[in-house]
């Protein structure tokens, strides 16, 4: 897996995988055990209940390690620390080779439960320490005190790398302001249809390693159907997806594709067998529509994310 230097001096690899909620709906096998585990984590309490196992849940992530991923990107809020907990205990994979991600919701911004939950993701991972802190959105009445408790518990060593998902330049500009202190990653949606050319110039400007969600742009027809990239999977015996995700590799952008499928874990990692030309890269640029997928921070509603 080829690294990436991040500006707190620490690598990370240059693909990640979202092992995401435990379920998406009410025909997965783990809906049942999600709907459990999201209670529970969203009343804490201790009254001796415990977090319902899920070892389909724990074998999809365990899979992943053993298709070569070793950058796992999660949140406190999709209810799976333990069982990504339990699936790194079972890998045997060594935590010096890991790089783990989680990230502060919108709910634990409002309520400043910063450092609370940080410990709580350390106890249910069982490490000692997590890679990356972010929050998940620049909720504009708490993001800023957010900012500075993340601060504080790198500065304890809790943890390594501080990073910020769905930041607009003038966010960034806010943290810096107040803070004096950068983040390393700014993960944002970015996938051909949606380029995001300035923003991630912006980023590089200021030393920012831009990660992609939804990298695939959730399997649009005008992506999946696209001429261009279907002529490109032929020429290279890849699939559309693996020629984005390339694309992305090839920008300098970390993309985070989600699969708990073992076999589609497996191709989404099999992308650093080839290279696209500069022209190909450019290409695939200019079927940019500025079709945003997910929700614009600055016109959305933060209490239902």
């Amino acid at each position: 897996m080829e690294m990436i230097k991040l500006s707190s001096g620490y690598e990370i690899p240059a693909l990640g995988i979202g092992p995401g909620i435990v379920s998406y709906g009410k025909r997965s096998p783990y809906f049942g055990i999600n709907i459990l585990n999201k209670i529970y984590y969203k009343y804490q309490r201790n009254i001796g209940v415990k977090l319902f196992d899920n070892p389909r849940y724990v074998n999809a992530v365990v899979s992943s390690f053993n298709a070569g991923y070793r950058l796992i990107d999660n949140s406190t809020s999709y209810a799976n620390e333990k069982l990504i907990g339990n699936a790194i205990r079972k890998s045997g994979v060594n935590r010096d080779e890991l790089f783990i991600t989680t990230r502060v919701s919108n709910g634990q911004q409002a309520k400043g439960q910063i450092r609370e939950f940080l410990l709580k993701s350390l106890d249910d991972l069982k490490l000692e320490y997590i890679d990356l802190h972010m929050f998940h959105w620049p909720v504009p009445e708490y993001y800023l005190k957010t900012w500075d408790e993340m601060i504080k518990l790198k500065q304890e060593g809790l943890v390594r790398t501080l990073g910020v998902a769905n930041c607009h330049k003038h966010h960034i500009e806010a943290l810096e302001k107040s803070s004096g202190v950068l983040p390393s990653i700014n993960q944002v949606e970015v996938h051909p249809l949606f380029t995001q050319e300035s923003l991630i110039e912006f980023c590089k400007s200021k030393g920012i390693q831009v990660q992609s969600y939804t990298p695939l742009a959730r399997n649009d027809d005008r992506l999946v159907r696209s001429r261009l990239l279907k002529e490109l999977g032929v020429k290279y015996s890849k699939t559309v997806q693996q020629i984005v995700l390339r694309w992305h590799i090839e920008k300098g952008l970390i993309p985070i594709p989600r699969s708990l499928n073992k076999n589609r874990q497996i191709q989404n990692i099999s992308v650093f067998d080839f290279k696209l030309t500069a022209q190909e890269i450019k290409s695939i640029d200019n079927m940019n529509i500025n079709s945003r997928l997910r929700y614009d921070p600055d016109n959305c509603d933060f209490s239902i994310l």
